[in-house]
């Protein structure tokens, strides 16, 4: 099994994918299908980056697996402190529910709810 990469950066996001595939491909040879792939659906894709809409691409045109949390069976938060180990909950995909939510609804059975923040710090000025 050989694994690819795409990185897709602009100002706001930072996206990349993985896909594997039973044949090697040179990096030039990557690029290419990765540039054919690109071509077709930049104009039209549907998924929320263009990373992923050229994963799905290459999925459909040259049987390549693009390694997604679509495929995700099981996911483990590790920590060197023992409490902070556990089986971390694993979304499921394509707008079905989680059946196993806590009293608040949140389907976060145990564990904090994590959010993320995207700070523009002007490193010229001390915080």
């Amino acid at each position: 099994m050989y694994f690819y990469e795409i990185h897709e950066s602009d100002d706001d996001l930072y996206s990349d994918a993985l896909l594997t595939h039973e044949q090697e491909f040179t990096a030039e040879e990557f690029f290419e299908l990765v540039q054919e792939a690109r071509r077709r659906v930049q104009d039209s894709f549907e998924e929320d980056t263009l990373v992923e809409a050229i994963a799905h691409e290459l999925e459909r045109t040259h049987d390549f697996l693009y390694v997604s949390d679509a495929l995700l069976v099981a996911a483990v938060n590790v920590s060197r402190i023992e409490d902070d180990n556990f089986i971390a909950e694993v979304e499921e995909v394509d707008g079905e529910e989680d059946e196993d939510e806590d009293e608040d609804g949140s389907g976060n059975v145990g564990r904090d709810t994590f959010r993320t923040l995207l700070v523009d710090l002007d490193r010229e000025r001390p915080n």
